[in-house]
């Protein structure tokens, strides 16, 4: 049966990969692998940071490049073509108002506030959806991804030291 718990999927790899591999898996990203590496494997904050800004962002660079390779393969498609096309135009349509005034700044708030459903994963798709260009899209999730990072890192450092604190 597949665990469900992060840090028993990679317990044969060095808490250094672990870390690493753990933000590059949609479900966890840097708000599971953060806290993990510092509380469970007592990793240097900045080592921590490091390694799971670099994993996270792996897989968005695929992500970017695919999506667009995907989506022309779909819109060929005779069913779902017709669908997604009208879906994408209406998007593009809804974005090029007000939202592509702040768009730049919303997408790395939106990646940034570490919650439910945001994160580097989504922010890729929404780029996509809104057809930011890879060249802009990229540096404005690394932006996000940076600031999730780091919010995690302090979240993790306060509450665990508080947590210790009251023990």
């Amino acid at each position: 049966m597949f665990d469900l718990n992060p840090i028993q999927w990679f317990t044969d790899l060095s808490p250094e990969w672990a870390t690493f591999f753990i933000s590059m898996i949609p479900l966890t990203e840097l708000r599971a692998s953060i806290p993990i590496a510092l509380e469970v494997y007592k990793m240097s904050v900045w080592q921590t940071w490091l390694i799971a800004v670099a994993g996270n962002m792996l897989p968005i660079f695929f992500i970017l490049y695919l999506f667009p390779i995907f989506h022309d393969w779909l819109i060929k498609k005779k069913f779902i073509g017709s669908f997604l096309r009208k879906k994408m135009e209406l998007a593009e349509k809804k974005f090029s108002g007000q939202y592509a005034k702040y768009g730049a700044i919303a997408l790395i708030i939106f990646i940034g506030i570490p919650l439910p459903l945001t994160g580097a994963w989504t922010g890729a798709l929404v780029a996509f959806i809104f057809n930011i260009p890879f060249r802009k899209s990229a540096p404005l999730i690394l932006a996000g991804v940076c600031l999730a990072a780091t919010i995690v890192t302090f979240i993790t450092l306060f509450a665990g030291g508080t947590i210790r604190w009251l023990i």
